[in-house]
């Protein structure tokens, strides 16, 4: 048997371990995590003992949230924030659960960060979850039992959420209660279970996609919109002071144009080209730096990136400007149906670059100006093939 004894500022430290050559790395091991420990607690002294401060403190944030936390701090969505104030501040004034509310529009605007508010603004805790989740009634069952009074429950996809958990959301809406089936056959029995009353805020970006009755348990309907260049330019000045980075209009103003009207793509772009300026050893970004951060990515003044000007490109070059049906614009691309369909297709078809007919797509007179051809007679006309 050897011993070996340490003594450290903590205190002193005692190895007994089997003389043999087998166990000399678990002996390097063991004095190694005992260095590291001696020198975490000098770079951080404890006050508290180490046992209950390891687990009551709460995790430092890797990144500080570019998310804003009130109303106030949102920018943008004026009609939507004045309604959320409204049936906010009167909940309050009642001490009732809010009602619940509908969140409906494309990806990145804010439907997450909305029901982050409404659960701080009112006092609750978020409960955060996704409609492909919640794949058995018996889910949703342990999700609503925990909820506390007030509770925001954020169901993000709803309208992919599965048809027979879905009709166990019914009675909970509107009643707060749970009716669940115990056991089968002759001894099958059902037990209603009473919720406390509590916020559903449910998003979607195919709000089509919802069952009416769903779609009318809903009390408020909220619908985002794309966001304009100057409202981005807001947004991106607030997140470039929360990232610790200078940024000027002109440089904000270059970043918002390609951000296609979605503050998730804008905080991406400034993450984008405030690596570009670390790397280059810059504290600020102008114009000059955002535009050729940005033409690193392949992302023009109007937003597009590369798919988009290919695809654009492929239906002027090969089908002469179209129509040409979605399928096979697939297999040219090498890309799903359904991803042009959801990614590409909306933007272009907002910006006025693509059309959709019954015969398939079609290019606009605009994508033949901006990627430098010169607009066929039929489209000054204003026809189509």
């Amino acid at each position: 048997m050897m011993t070996i004894f340490m003594d450290f500022p903590l205190g002193k430290f005692t190895l007994r371990m089997p003389q043999n050559a087998a166990t000399d790395f678990h002996i390097a091991h063991e004095i190694d995590f005992l260095l590291q420990f001696c020198i975490y607690t000098k770079k951080r002294p404890m006050t508290d003992p180490f046992i209950e401060s390891s687990w009551s403190q709460p995790d430092e944030p890797f990144e500080t949230t570019l998310r804003p936390q009130s109303l106030q701090d949102f920018v943008g969505q004026d009609t939507i924030k004045h309604k959320l104030d409204v049936v906010i501040q009167a909940a309050k004034q009642r001490g009732e659960a809010l009602g619940h509310c509908l969140l409906n529009g494309p990806p990145g605007l804010g439907k997450t960060t909305l029901a982050a508010i409404i659960a701080k603004t009112m006092g609750t805790k978020l409960i955060v979850t996704s409609g492909p989740v919640i794949e058995k009634a018996g889910d949703l069952a342990g999700i609503l039992t925990n909820l506390n009074q007030g509770d925001v429950l954020f169901i993000d996809e709803i309208h992919r959420l599965n048809r027979a958990v879905e009709e166990y959301l019914y009675p909970a809406m509107e009643d707060f209660s749970l009716d669940l089936l115990i056991d089968s056959g002759p001894s099958a029995r059902s037990v209603q279970v009473k919720l406390k009353p509590f916020t559903l805020v449910g998003a979607t970006t195919r709000s089509g996609l919802l069952s009416s009755p769903m779609r009318s348990r809903f009390g408020l309907h909220l619908r985002l919109d794309y966001y304009s260049p100057e409202a981005l330019q807001i947004i991106l000045h607030r997140s470039s002071q929360i990232l610790g980075i200078s940024l000027s209009q002109e440089g904000a103003l270059a970043i918002a144009k390609r951000a296609r009207g979605t503050p998730r793509i804008a905080n991406n772009l400034l993450r984008w080209v405030r690596d570009v300026a670390q790397i280059q050893n810059l504290t600020h970004i102008d114009h000059s730096l955002a535009h050729g951060a940005l033409n690193k990515l392949e992302i023009d003044e109007k937003g597009l990136d590369e798919m988009d000007k290919k695809m654009l490109q492929l239906i002027i070059d090969h089908y002469n400007g179209g129509p040409v049906g979605i399928n096979t614009l697939a297999a040219a691309l090498s890309e799903e149906a359904h991803t042009l369909e959801e990614v590409y297709e909306p933007y272009l078809i907002m910006q006025g670059f693509l059309k959709r007919t019954p015969r398939g797509r079609e290019v606009t007179g605009l994508s033949y100006t901006h990627l430098g051809h010169q607009v066929p007679v039929h489209l000054k006309n204003g026809e189509s093939l």
